[in-house]
């Protein structure tokens, strides 16, 4: 079951793309978060909506929003995709152990060993305002989480 709206985030710890350790703490009191959990690097919906994110990606940096991707993906190839891309914000490893990280938040797919599309926007208390979760080959709605980011700032 996916972490749910009104409930506390879940901490964690992961590697970035250059194998410096984010932990989701460390943004309260200061940024809201939007934790955006994808299935693999390369592959072409995830492309097509973080090259969205990192496109609107002032959007969210006007909305003090830190973005953050998570997948199963190892950092060697978050980080020649984030190269390839031009992606802005950190990608995050959540390969070993496997998943661990998506399990917690209830998208893990243990079929296919992969992250589904799920989407958590963590308030500065570190409290989940929105969550969504998309099965595979099920694009998501950016509207609906941008909604919530504007809903923030009022």
């Amino acid at each position: 079951m996916a972490v749910e709206v009104g409930s506390q985030a879940p901490d964690f710890t992961l590697n970035d793309y250059n194998k410096e350790q984010v932990t989701l703490s460390s943004f309260q009191g200061d940024k809201n978060v939007l934790l955006v959990f994808y299935p693999f690097a390369f592959s072409g919906i995830c492309q097509g909506e973080l090259c969205q994110v990192r496109d609107e990606l002032a959007t969210y940096q006007d909305a003090d929003v830190q973005v953050i991707g998570v997948s199963v993906d190892t950092p060697f190839s978050l980080k020649a995709w984030a190269e390839q891309q031009g992606f802005q914000f950190p990608l995050l490893s959540d390969f070993w152990p496997h998943g661990e990280v998506a399990k917690i938040y209830g998208v893990f797919n243990e079929a296919a060993g992969l992250a589904n599309r799920g989407t958590f926007l963590i308030d500065t208390g570190g409290k989940v305002q929105y969550a969504e979760v998309n099965q595979p080959g099920e694009p998501r709605d950016q509207e609906a989480w941008k909604k919530a980011v504007r809903s923030l700032k009022g």
